[in-house]
């Protein structure tokens, strides 16, 4: 405050009282003085009052909760209030979600659909956070079943996951070399060291690694203990990976040759490789196999390459005919973002997307249905879930009722707050419409096993599209001019720590 002396009269929080003394505000307290207009140290006396105002503000503007700051606080919920004191008893003795459940919602919701992608069973990803591979896989098993006229077949996520886990080691080994000249505190290496490896990833992590390495049937690399049960070997690697980037650092920084470091990091890789063969297997690099029909017709025994059956049975799938868009409402739309760091192998393309507003984003997605072709879709699976009922509402509980709390965010001060954002990848295959075609209901199938929800789909609506849906991949065909012309764009670079940009799981 900078107000003159003289001015105090004037404030809005002072008053003269009927003995005619001026009463001085400061933040509710008051100081009392005379108002003799002869009083010679009126002034002296407004300068303490002001002293005395300034330590009792700054000492209730430091941050504390102060004793009267508590008891304000204790005030304002009663105890004693009957309504309190039943919530109270309600709250603390129960599940939340159970009481928050909004049962004039309940049953609101069929699984029924106009235009529906064929789709061929529930898979489980356990419990491991490899969602955007299983998800990735599963829009393809529809093509192999109907080419072989197959009654089932499963990929092996255990023989991707592998080279994924290999390839992330590789990736974070020389992200670490490349930065070793920062101090380790740095910004991007307290990144990398926080991260060195995980589990989760992106549709063009998918992309990445069967350009490379293939695809091989369920029964050529099954999964093990490790692969569907995946915390405790991620806890080893991430420890030796760190304790790789620590020699590593110190090899580069004694000016060590590039031959050097790049023999040690071959070492470091053949560590890796051998915790992962032996927690997952080795993945094979050939297998005989041979498809048996519906009517149990069986098929030529063939040898394969892991890269040659992928050519022979998926010989139309180009990766690069697709294209990642994204709803993200703290960026400008219609334009192309790259994530750094966010790819799995190292040659390989990191996670690039197109920016859409709400709308074209849905637009997109019910044409791709009536294309009869799926998408990996990825959304904030956890808010407004019932998991018995199968159903993502923004109505499905009802916290602000329970609690007498409001809670107000949009999509967007979710994102940049960090309470919400793209968490689990799931394969987006269905939509229903009003008369005049605009969506009312969408279907995801999930990869949680077919007890999960409704026989293992999720059916949502279209307003918790709006709030909760972050990641589309569609094949460009779909696309118009106006959004494929965006892929022409340089794209603008984030950094991998973005709140945006959390790993699908």
């Amino acid at each position: 405050m900078t107000a003159g002396l003289d001015d105090l009269n004037l404030h809005k929080g002072n008053r003269m009282n009927n003995a005619g003394k001026v009463l001085i505000c400061f933040h509710n307290r008051f100081c009392i003085f005379t108002s003799n207009k002869n009083c010679r140290n009126m002034k002296k006396h407004i300068a303490i009052c002001f002293i005395l105002g300034f330590t009792v503000s700054s000492m209730a503007q430091n941050g504390e909760m102060d004793q009267e700051m508590i008891q304000e606080i204790r005030e304002s919920f009663s105890n004693t209030d009957p309504d309190n004191k039943a919530l109270m008893n309600v709250i603390s003795n129960n599940d939340i979600k159970d009481l928050a459940l909004s049962r004039s919602n309940v049953g609101k919701m069929d699984h029924y659909f106009k235009y529906k992608v064929d789709v061929t069973g529930i898979t489980n990803q356990e419990k491991s956070g490899r969602c955007w591979m299983f998800t990735s896989l599963n829009s393809l098993r529809p093509v192999v079943i109907d080419k072989y006229n197959l009654s089932d077949f499963r990929f092996s996520e255990n023989y991707l996951y592998f080279w994924d886990q290999m390839e992330k080691a590789n990736l974070f080994l020389e992200a670490i070399i490349e930065n070793s000249d920062k101090p380790i505190d740095d910004r991007k290496n307290d990144w990398l060291l926080s991260n060195p490896i995980g589990d989760g990833g992106v549709w063009n992590s998918f992309a990445n690694l069967v350009g490379k390495y293939g695809l091989v049937p369920a029964s050529a690399m099954p999964e093990t203990h490790h692969s569907s049960n995946t915390a405790f070997l991620r806890k080893i690697l991430k420890r030796k990976l760190r304790e790789q980037a620590l020699d590593l650092r110190k090899l580069a920084n004694t000016k060590a040759s590039a031959e050097q470091i790049h023999s040690q990091k071959k070492e470091n890789l053949q560590e890796i490789y051998r915790i992962l063969a032996l927690s997952l297997g080795e993945p094979p690099t050939q297998f005989t196999y041979r498809f048996v029909d519906k009517e149990e017709n069986i098929g030529e025994t063939k040898s394969y390459t892991p890269l040659s059956f992928y050519k022979e049975i998926l010989p139309n799938y180009n990766p690069d005919n697709y294209v990642m868009l994204m709803n993200d409402p703290t960026r400008e739309y219609y334009k192309l973002y790259e994530i750094e760091y966010d790819r799995n192998v190292m040659e390989g393309k990191n996670w690039t997307y197109i920016n859409l507003p709400n709308d074209q984003f849905k637009q997109f997605a019910v044409a791709s249905i009536k294309a009869n072709e799926g998408m990996y879709a990825s959304c904030d699976v956890g808010k407004q879930l019932s998991k018995d009922a199968g159903t993502l509402d923004i109505n499905n509980f009802d916290y602000a009722s329970l609690y007498g709390v409001n809670f107000t965010m949009d999509k967007r001060e979710r994102i940049i707050s960090k309470e919400s954002g793209s968490s689990h990848a799931m394969l987006l295959m269905a939509v229903d419409v009003d008369d005049n075609e605009n969506p009312t209901k969408w279907q995801f199938e999930n990869s949680w096993g077919s007890s999960y929800g409704n026989n293992g789909y999720l059916t949502f609506t279209d307003e918790w599209f709006n709030e909760y849906m972050f990641r589309l991949v569609i094949n460009k065909k779909i696309l118009d001019k106006k959004t494929l012309n965006v892929l022409n764009q340089k794209p603008i670079k984030l950094p991998p720590w973005d709140p945006m940009f959390m790993q699908d799981m």
